[in-house]
């Protein structure tokens, strides 16, 4: 995987509005997925689990993301923590289409803050838009492939 220094890929004013979108709004970010995941079918491990250690892992991913945009989260420093989160998770009995859904709540809740905060309503930032969203999907999908890749390990 490439590492990435803010020398070399400086941020775009898109992606600086995001990450101080995320820093300041982590804890509503948060909250938010709670709610989704308190009432949703699919979740009954993440319901049982005591709310205030789903709140801090949540909050754990959002904080990374930040980093992952601001290129500070090195690829390898990525890929061990996923990996070592996906057997975390197995040996606690979650099951993979848990935890796979549960990250795709916490991109939910950030795109939901992204539309309500207009971030993305301007067209002359169409490019910056794309790459913007390029590092969040890869960022999930990283996240998703290293964290299978733990739980199977």
């Amino acid at each position: 995987m490439d590492k990435f220094e803010e020398k070399e890929y400086p941020l775009s004013p898109v992606s600086r509005k995001l990450v101080e979108l995320i820093e300041k709004n982590a804890q509503e970010l948060t909250r938010a997925y709670l709610q989704e995941l308190k009432s949703h079918p699919r979740m009954p491990t993440y319901q049982s689990f005591p709310e205030q250690e789903v709140y801090e892992r949540a909050y754990l991913v959002f904080s990374q993301l930040g980093r992952w945009i601001s290129f500070e989260l090195e690829s390898d420093e990525m890929k061990k923590y996923w990996i070592e989160l996906g057997k975390k998770r197995r040996l606690e009995g979650f099951a993979l289409p848990e935890i796979f859904l549960s990250l795709c709540l916490l991109r939910k809740q950030l795109w939901n803050k992204i539309q309500s905060e207009g971030l993305l309503d301007n067209v002359l930032d169409l490019y910056q838009a794309l790459e913007l969203y390029n590092r969040i999907v890869t960022f999930f999908d990283r996240a998703l492939y290293y964290a299978i890749l733990g739980y199977f390990s």
